[in-house]
């Protein structure tokens, strides 16, 4: 299994463009990395790999075929902010089944209490939010997880914990992990392959 993404470019109307003929690839069970610069349009482009955002130009594939445009989507995207991800009207348990199919046994693992699901999103810290989100898009048809800058707002011991179970979950499926980062030397550590988006985006 492969996700592509083909010919990418992208602006804001008809604003200049922040991606522009982009290509990349992903195989399944592959750790890649994305670096670059602040405002280089790496968050875009991640948004535009899981389907939060359609391309100017371009497509994205998975195994030569379009991304869904309705259901479940087996490309997930975590945040660097949390409360981005979730809704501040639906309590945790509604985000949870929201067209998802939760990994009960991760939830466990990750110190997911069951209280927390009858609770609003803004009643847990920001490591709890964090670590509830990334529990939330690892369902069991989650083919490819991108991270974006998933860590940076969090403390050091937090960090490491949803690092851990994010590449145990990753080793176990088989799954194919994005990690979007200006610190080069996470991904140098937790990744395969190492994409820098400089020398792909060619604005």
């Amino acid at each position: 299994m492969r996700l592509d993404a083909k010919n990418i470019s992208f602006r804001y109307g008809n604003g200049s463009f922040i991606l522009k003929d982009v290509n990349l690839f992903i195989d399944k069970g592959e750790r890649v990395g994305l670096v670059g610069p602040s405002g280089y349009g790496k968050s875009t482009l991640a948004k535009i790999l899981s389907g939060y955002l359609k391309p100017t130009k371009g497509e994205v594939l998975i195994d030569g075929k379009p991304l869904p445009a309705k259901g479940y989507c087996p490309v997930q995207l975590v945040y660097q902010h949390p409360e981005k991800a979730l809704n501040p009207r639906w309590k945790l348990r509604d985000s949870l089944y929201e067209g998802l199919e939760p990994d009960v046994e991760l939830l466990d693992s990750m110190g997911i209490e069951r209280e927390w699901l009858d609770r609003w999103p803004n009643e847990l810290s920001g490591g709890e939010m964090q670590r509830f989100c990334v529990a939330r898009v690892l369902g069991e048809k989650t083919k490819f997880l991108i991270a974006d800058e998933m860590s940076t707002m969090l403390d050091v011991i937090t960090q490491a914990q949803i690092w851990n179970y994010v590449l145990q979950t990753v080793e176990k499926r088989g799954m194919g992990l994005l990690v979007v980062t200006h610190n080069h030397a996470l991904a140098d550590r937790i990744c395969t392959r190492i994409i820098d988006l400089t020398g792909l985006n060619k604005i």
